[in-house]
């Protein structure tokens, strides 16, 4: 079983910048890919970027040139930076491999205008 937890989230002013963190740990750790999704209020979960362990990345169209994911062993990375009150959401990590599709409980983000 894998686990995941997420950090980062908070309150900040559009144009602001935000930094969420994703750790996994478990056993067996044979990770494919790890993702952030986003669900605003009254919307579906939807794909923000996604970072395979190849080091491929891909983004939705709303955040590209804004936001870039990253990893560093098991744990990745969203920067956000120029944040709108558009990407206010609960931000939750996926990870999949070939035993597991697991994810986080979540972590909040909201932008100010």
């Amino acid at each position: 079983q894998v686990q995941l937890v997420e950090s980062g989230g908070g309150l900040v002013q559009a144009g602001g910048s935000l930094r969420l963190s994703c750790a996994a740990s478990g056993s067996p750790l044979v990770i494919s890919r790890m993702s952030w999704y986003r669900q605003a209020p009254g919307k579906e979960r939807e794909l923000v970027a996604v970072i395979y362990w190849s080091g491929v990345t891909r983004y939705a169209d709303s955040v590209k040139g804004r936001f870039t994911i990253s990893r560093d062993a098991a744990t990745i990375f969203l920067q956000m930076n120029s944040l709108n009150v558009e990407d206010t959401a609960v931000y939750f990590c996926n990870a999949i491999g070939s035993t597991f599709d697991s994810w986080g409980r979540g972590t909040q983000v909201t932008v100010s205008s």
